[in-house]
Parts: structure tokens; sequence; C-alpha cells
């Protein structure tokens, strides 16, 4: 039974070290990019943001006026919403 583990212990060892020192093949060239196609496919996504930012946005504005008309129909005063001021701009970074 020990000789079956050992004769294991080896082959496993074996497939091991040859799976390390095995060479991988190098990375296929870049493909060269087209400038046209690359500012258009930018612009596509630039397009496809503000398209799902104004949906999110009017999602939330829904969401606010059903959570105000549930609120009303039930008699209770809805939350008015707090105005938060835009952050102030972080002071420029001293250079030593």
């Amino acid at each position: 039974m020990k000789r079956i583990h050992h004769a294991g212990l080896a082959l496993a060892l074996l497939l091991t070290a040859s799976a390390a020192w095995a060479k991988l093949p190098p990375p296929p060239p870049a493909a060269p990019v087209d400038p046209a196609a690359k500012a258009a496919a930018d612009e596509k996504k630039a397009a496809a943001a503000a398209a799902a930012k104004a949906a999110l946005a009017a999602a939330e504005d829904r969401a606010v006026q059903n959570y105000q008309a549930n609120m009303k129909k039930a008699g209770k005063p809805a939350a008015k919403p707090i105005p938060v001021a835009a952050p102030a701009k972080p002071a420029p970074a001293k250079k030593s």
C-alpha cells in the first residue's frame, strides 16, 4: 500500500513540476486601433451612460412622488427634501 502511495506522490510531483516549468506562449500582438472607430465607440458609450443616468433620475423622481402620494393618502406629513450644498473644492496640494 505504501508503494502505491509513494508512486502516486511521485507521479503528482512529476506532473506538477512539468506544468510549472512549461513555457507559456507569447501574447498575441495588439490589434491596431482605428481612431475614428474608437471615437465612435467612446461617443456611443457616453450616450448610453447619459441615457442610463436620465433613466435613473426619472426612476428616482417616480419613487419620491409615489412615496409622497402614499404619505398623503395615509394622512402623514411627508418629509421635505433637505437641500445639500455643493462640496467645496479641495485646496491645491503644496509642493515641497
